[in-house]
């Protein structure tokens, strides 16, 4: 979440730059205008920080729990020049190593993102360069790599507006090793106290086939898919955890799309609102399952994506309103719930039968479930670790947890309130 690139609220915190969770969901970083904070989502600990008046860092990302984290500088006062990515390594409390480019960067997650261009690297104290990508223009810097070591996945937007490219990034070698390692008493951020991750050496190469000679390494070939998500410009996307689903939504923020990355098909097509929005946030569930998003409108929506769940938390599906051609015996029950949803549980029109007839509005897919921020703040939302909760983060520095019914779905209770960010 760049609160720096569209008009302020004047409920956000002072100084606040940036929030963005780690590649698990686990953790989430800040940045701000006198440097950068790390925390843990739930329960909301913070791990660690580094302020000052030597500026401010406008994009901050995490690699899993490891000790490596990327800045950008930005704010009123950028600590770094914003055309800079900086690797800071949190044990040494330093930074390791520096990547400058001709344009400003819009993100680096393991990927760095330039407004038309996106690099892939051999992440390492040497980096090497792999693959260079060409885009339309990302002034919103889109891109997302799935969190599984088994099979790593990119997607970016395409040359074309409203396109996504999906690449295989096993056929450019690349991956990396790391070892699980607690944080010592005695280290920098002594403070931390969940399981965090050291990178072994400096990342493993990238793999080299046996026809590759000792002198030098063949130029790699991207396995690369082009998707025609949207016909507006992109503004928001997502993957699983595995790389096998993607969701897209366009800058209009009334679709949200999801694709499966091996066949470019269309799995599902589901509707926030029918007013504009700016889509902030896109987040699967551990399996895939559902669907969290998240808004300038302070809105967050669940969506279900697949129809086992319906069944798995009730030996009975739900009851369903009555299809075309059904005999329906009038009145029916008024006490019968779910009629009017979909397939997947999700909310739909009860004139979704006549969808061949009817504008494509009344065969949509609403939200399962939804909670309102109070403030009507922008936020970045995903899964929590605990069943059927949902955490959010928000522009006015505060976290929530919300806990949704996984049969009935509608509003979200709010479980849990705290602020990470104070007027200090």
């Amino acid at each position: 979440m760049d609160l720096t690139r569209s008009t302020s609220n004047p409920n956000d915190a002072p100084g606040f730059l940036y929030a963005g969770f780690n590649q698990e969901y686990g953790c989430f970083a800040t940045g701000l205008n006198t440097g950068f904070r790390v925390y843990n989502c739930d329960p909301l600990i913070e791990q660690a920080r580094s302020e000052s008046s030597e500026g401010g860092i406008a994009l901050v990302e995490m690699l899993y729990r490891t000790n490596y984290l990327a800045f950008v500088g930005g704010g009123r006062n950028p600590r770094f020049p914003p055309n800079k990515v900086i690797i800071h390594d949190s044990i040494k409390s330093k930074a390791v190593l520096e990547l400058e480019y001709k344009s400003d960067v819009k993100n680096k997650r393991l990927t760095v993102v330039l407004a038309n261009k996106v690099f892939i690297y051999e992440f390492g104290i040497n980096p090497k360069l792999l693959y260079t990508f060409e885009t339309c223009d990302n002034e919103r810097g889109l891109a997302a790599v799935s969190a599984s070591q088994d099979h790593a996945v990119l997607i970016i937007p395409g040359r074309q507006k409203g396109h996504l490219q999906i690449v295989d990034l096993d056929s450019l070698g690349y991956y990396w090793s790391a070892v699980p390692q607690r944080y010592s008493e005695s280290s920098v951020n002594s403070n931390l106290n969940t399981p965090t991750t050291t990178i072994e050496h400096d990342l493993s190469s990238p793999r080299t086939s046996s026809s590759s000679s000792s002198t030098g390494r063949a130029t790699p070939t991207a396995n690369i898919s082009i998707i025609a998500a949207h016909s507006g410009k992109l503004s928001c996307v997502a993957l699983n955890h595995d790389g096998t689903k993607c969701a897209t939504a366009s800058d209009k923020g009334t679709l949200v799309r999801v694709f499966n990355t091996a066949t470019g098909t269309l799995l599902n097509e589901l509707r926030r609102g029918m007013d504009r929005a700016e889509i902030y946030s896109i987040a699967f569930n551990h399996d895939s399952t559902r669907l969290c998003v998240s808004s300038d409108k302070g809105t967050i929506h669940v969506f279900n994506l697949d129809p086992s769940v319906v069944t798995t938390t009730d030996q009975k599906p739900l009851p369903r309103g009555p299809t075309y051609g059904e005999v329906v015996v009038y009145p029916t029950v008024p006490s019968v719930k779910g009629t009017g949803l979909t397939q997947n549980g999700n909310r739909g029109s009860s004139f979704s039968f006549m969808k061949d007839l009817l504008p494509k509005y009344f065969s949509s897919e609403w939200s399962f479930a939804h909670a309102k921020i109070v403030t009507e703040n922008r936020c970045i939302a995903a899964f929590g670790e605990e069943k059927n909760t949902i955490i959010a983060i928000c522009a006015d520095g505060s976290w929530y947890r919300f806990l949704f019914d996984p049969r009935k779905g509608g509003e979200c209770t709010r479980d849990s309130f705290e602020r990470f960010l104070k007027n200090e």
